[in-house]
């Protein structure tokens, strides 16, 4: 019963059958291979557009290494208090960028709202030279709390940040499971939204490792090329990363992944509403569950050999409290996560 966290799952086999194929024999190198040709294509398919492509190992990297092509280091990243690049990227966001400032928005809410934003930028001091600039906007999707941001919600942010002369940036690490719970296109939820770069990533969700920086707005992706060999990402196999990518995207695969996970979260999730003493923090979009458990039934849960994260008490909805006899926890469903495994947990919770 491993509810831990998708990242430590492994690669479906059609990824796995994919890269077995691609060992064999001998390419050309640093991404010049017919793999990587043949997963930027995958990529522009799925968006419908011609964008810019560029792969590395990880989303910290990936991130990164997009917010320093989109930001300068006089400017402002604007972000969720409990966004990924803000909490757990330690100070690589600062370090790529050269010192660019993070400034959160959210706290206590699943999402930035667009008054949130519109209040901030109202508010936020422009006096040059003595004041930060307004750099780039930071959506996650899925986001930190589970959340997913709809297209129209997408667009309404980016809006305003463009209406700024700020640009958009997309933390995709969930992507797939953001898209798989809603009813529309991978264009449609960023860059006709409003996106100028997504990082996608598919780590999480069927890959050992693969992480796409996709530039919608071409004129961002000058000297990425640079800024990716300068920090160590320039694979030399690139066929390792080209070869996983197509074999994810093929016959729409990372969306039957991202949506089996889902469907496993839903069925955790109402086990749990119906659990008495529990109460879930947020409501479940995605392949994330937030919730408040009594901690006995934590503890039981866990001597049962389930396993799940405590949670940082800032992520908690605002007016929520965690008690003395409580714990704050978060579960992950994968496309590794079995229908064995949740029927257990759920009969678990059903015995109190």
């Amino acid at each position: 019963m491993y509810f831990g966290s998708d990242n430590q799952t492994g690669a479906s086999e059609q990824v796995l059958k994919a890269l077995v194929e691609a060992n064999t024999g001998v390419c050309a190198s640093y991404g010049d291979d017919q793999w990587t040709a043949a997963a930027v294509k995958a990529v522009q398919a799925v968006f419908e557009c011609d964008c810019e492509v560029f792969f590395v190992a990880s989303g910290t990297a990936a991130n990164c290494l997009a917010l320093s092509s989109m930001v300068q280091p006089w400017e402002v990243i604007v972000c969720h208090s409990q966004a990924h690049i803000l909490v757990d990227e330690s100070t690589a966001p600062e370090f790529f960028t050269g010192g660019a400032r993070l400034l959160a928005l959210g706290e206590g809410e699943a999402k930035i709202t667009p008054e949130q934003l519109s209040r901030l930028l109202a508010t936020q001091s422009q006096h040059i030279p003595h004041n930060p600039l307004l750099g780039v906007l930071s959506l996650t999707q899925a986001n930190e709390a589970g959340q997913v941001y709809s297209p129209e919600e997408v667009k309404t942010l980016a809006d305003i940040a463009h209406q700024q002369g700020m640009r958009v940036h997309m933390d995709g690490a969930r992507f797939a499971n953001a898209l798989a719970s809603l009813d529309c296109s991978a264009a449609e939820l960023t860059w006709k939204a409003g996106v100028d770069v997504l990082c996608l990533g598919a780590s999480k969700n069927g890959c050992l490792s693969a992480e796409m920086v996709i530039f919608f707005d071409k004129s961002l992706a000058q000297g990425f090329v640079h800024r990716r060999k300068r920090t160590g990402h320039l694979l030399s196999k690139g066929r390792l990363f080209g070869a996983q990518v197509v074999a994810w995207f093929k016959d729409h695969h990372w969306l039957t992944l991202a949506t089996q996970a889902n469907k496993h979260a839903q069925v955790l999730a109402r086990a749990l509403q119906n659990t008495p003493g529990v109460r879930l923090a947020w409501k479940v979009e995605a392949n994330e569950i937030f919730a408040l458990l009594p901690s006995q039934l934590a503890e039981e849960l866990e001597a049962a050999g389930a396993v799940f994260y405590d949670w940082g008490l800032s992520a908690l909805p605002a007016g929520q409290r965690c008690g003395a006899n409580q714990r704050f926890v978060r579960l992950v469903t994968s496309f590794a996560t079995t229908d064995e495994d949740v029927q257990r947990f759920c009969d678990l919770l059903a015995k109190g």
